[in-house]
């Protein structure tokens, strides 16, 4: 498991890819390995993650009888869903990747996405927190996530474009496959596993 040094060079690295400056290449490990590692970024999201999963029982209990329960099934499923949301982006990237021709940057792709992810999480996780302590700013709460996924676009479209070159039309596929997928699959799932307030 990578250390919180470690975490601290990947994501100076990635910084330095916003900010178009190509010594962030050397913050970052691009090997078949690098790019394993990369997935421990899941484990460092963790306390983020849990605490989405306390606010979406919260939100799910709000639309069910009082007296349901939901025990460790409710939790399991919800990580299937969280799962789903990591690997399934990957998959449909390394296909990506195949057909157009850039196998030798799936790994420094895969890498990229998965640390950028942990920040992500963590803003995720706040804006999660702010709506469980004051529920009377959800407008705000909307508002803000709005913002955090267009920086999101903004920076992985920074960092894609350090990695593949100007190839708008890639980056922007490359973009569309790493996050819209997610968005649908994770509804669909959570509809289908019996986890979706309401």
């Amino acid at each position: 498991m990578p250390t919180l040094k470690e975490i601290e060079i990947y994501l100076k690295g990635l910084w330095l890819l916003v900010k178009q400056d190509p010594a962030g290449f050397a913050h970052l490990d691009f090997s078949d390995r690098g790019a394993a590692r990369s997935f421990w970024s899941i484990a460092w999201a963790l306390p983020a993650i849990l605490l989405s999963f306390a606010w979406w029982r919260v939100l799910f209990l709000e639309g069910q009888p009082t007296g349901t329960a939901t025990g460790l099934l409710f939790f399991f499923r919800l990580t299937l869903v969280e799962a789903a949301n990591w690997l399934v982006p990957v998959i449909l990237l390394g296909v990506l990747c195949w057909m157009v021709g850039l196998g030798e940057k799936f790994a420094a792709l895969v890498v990229v996405t998965n640390w950028l992810a942990l920040p992500a999480s963590y803003a995720y996780g706040l804006l999660v927190l702010i709506m469980m302590l004051l529920p009377s700013l959800s407008g705000l709460v909307a508002l803000l996530w709005f913002l955090l996924m267009v920086t999101l676009i903004a920076i992985l479209f920074r960092i894609v474009r350090m990695i593949i070159g100007d190839h708008l039309l890639t980056v922007s596929t490359i973009i569309m496959v790493v996050l819209v997928p997610s968005m649908i699959l994770a509804e669909v799932l959570e509809r289908y596993l019996g986890v979706y307030p309401g």
